[in-house]
């Protein structure tokens, strides 16, 4: 049996694949909305091409890049990512969508600080576990101050609002600190103390609670909460088996909101049909499980919590996100990686595949 000790082609490829399939689909979805609203159908295909080829170019660094480099920097980014969510807080910094502000204006572009704090806060967890190996089963050592820091990075995500980015963390951290060891009733402990702090966060707030009595019954207020998952669901039914044909959606004539962003995987039901919806969803199937295999035979304690990780926020990310378009889960506002337009996530998503493929050639996996 011999073993790999190179790079895993297997997800280098599939990141390739999603990553083109992205841009294509981006364009797609929106041409019509681009030209009418800014005079140009490929400005929203040219600034992911940017963004695609930012990725690749960061991708191919953090290939080469020896992943003991994050143990070292996994806090300064941490930092860094938090110092930024507080800049969206600032004056003229944080740029206002749908109600929420959730990008961060710089100079010549506007970043999506939660991305990096989702990064940030995997590379800071699998350093700080590695290191504390056995104290990690005490509450006080262990368990307690990863909740501070996790309590910290919620509470500044829940004031933009951003409730996806939120549970998408807090489920990856849960479950990073039960693969390290920590006890069970701890974190089931801290679950049930969050439910009635997630009911008060849904229920008391208007436009949430609108949202999950939309997610129950869609019809019920068809024009206004209901509308997003009506519109996905005649998308997904007008596709078919084999699709209406690439570029040939109608959903995405004005009808299905944000339709190059959070409802993407809805323009591919519509356009590759069936077909194409378990065509993407076996891709990222397959990109969980090279993950995961990678994670299974490394050796190194920090590259194993990094590499589960970094699997598990990929493709939770992705399960919500197509989730949500076929009316599994209630709308939240979370990108499909690779594939949804957007920079910041197109490129964070690239580089955590760049530190998984660095962490393959290192480590020895049965072939």
């Amino acid at each position: 049996m011999s073993l790999q000790r190179d790079f895993d082609s297997t997800l280098l490829l599939l990141a390739v694949t999603l990553t083109s399939l992205g841009v294509v689909m981006v364009f797609s979805s929106s041409c019509i909305m681009a030209g009418e609203k800014y005079g140009d159908a490929f400005f929203f295909l040219k600034k992911q091409l940017q963004f695609a080829v930012i990725g690749a170019l960061l991708m191919t660094l953090t290939m080469y890049l020896d992943y003991e480099i994050w143990r070292r920097l996994a806090i300064p980014l941490l930092l860094i990512g938090i110092g930024l969510l507080c800049l969206l807080f600032v004056p003229g910094m944080g740029v206002k969508a749908g109600g929420a502000a959730r990008w961060l204006r710089l100079p010549g572009f506007t970043l999506q600080p939660a991305e990096l704090v989702k990064l940030g806060m995997v590379l800071y967890l699998a350093s700080s576990m590695t290191r504390k190996k056995e104290t990690i089963r005490s509450f006080s050592k262990g368990f307690l101050p990863y909740l501070l820091v996790l309590g910290l990075i919620l509470g500044l995500l829940m004031l933009q609002p951003d409730l996806g980015s939120s549970m998408i963390i807090a489920g990856v951290a849960l479950l990073m600190l039960l693969l390290a060891g920590v006890r069970w009733s701890y974190v089931l402990a801290l679950v049930i103390a969050a439910l009635p702090a997630v009911y008060f966060l849904i229920m008391n707030v208007d436009y949430r609670r609108r949202r999950i009595l939309a997610f129950l019954d869609p019809w019920q207020d068809p024009y206004d909460t209901g509308f997003q998952i009506i519109q996905s669901m005649i998308a997904f039914g007008g596709g078919g088996v084999l699709g209406r044909g690439l570029g040939v959606s109608e959903q995405k004539l004005f009808y299905l909101p944000e339709a190059h962003t959070d409802f993407i995987f809805s323009v591919i039901g519509e356009e590759l049909g069936l077909v194409g919806v378990l065509v993407v969803s076996a891709l990222f199937l397959v990109l969980v499980l090279r993950g995961l295999r990678i994670a299974w035979y490394a050796e190194d304690p920090f590259a194993r919590y990094l590499a589960f990780g970094l699997t598990l926020l990929l493709g939770l990310e992705a399960f919500v996100n197509m989730s949500v378009c076929l009316g599994l889960l209630p709308t939240k506002g979370l990108a499909l990686p690779f594939i949804s337009y957007g920079g910041t996530s197109l490129v964070a998503s690239m580089v955590a595949i760049g530190i998984l493929l660095n962490i393959s050639s290192r480590v020895e996996v049965p072939r």
